[in-house]
């Protein structure tokens, strides 16, 4: 018999992330709870955004933290946007040789 350890993030009743890994899980919670503060904050300062924006744009924001800080120190949005496509590499299939 095997014995597997699932840790389930649920957020507002709905499940969200399931993992094996506590710290993973941990962190994704940390992320939810991030993107919460800047929901409340954004309709705090009176911005009417739809509410399914406003948590897609939280979450955005929330998982992007480090780059946001960034941006809130000076670096330019085109530049940070460069680097984070350096970090991605993008893999094209071979095409097949003609005859």
């Amino acid at each position: 018999m095997t014995v597997i350890t699932r840790y389930v993030v649920e957020h507002k009743g709905v499940e969200k992330f399931v993992t094996a890994d506590k710290k993973e899980a941990d962190q994704y919670d940390k992320m939810l709870d991030v993107a919460d503060n800047l929901s409340e904050y954004i309709e705090g300062k009176g911005i009417k955004i739809d509410m399914s924006v406003l948590e897609e744009l939280s979450i955005m924001l929330s998982k992007n933290k480090d780059s946001l800080s960034k941006l809130l120190k000076g670096v330019t949005a085109g530049s940070l946007l460069t680097e984070e496509k350096a970090d991605v590499v993008a893999i094209e299939p071979k095409k097949a040789k003609k005859s």
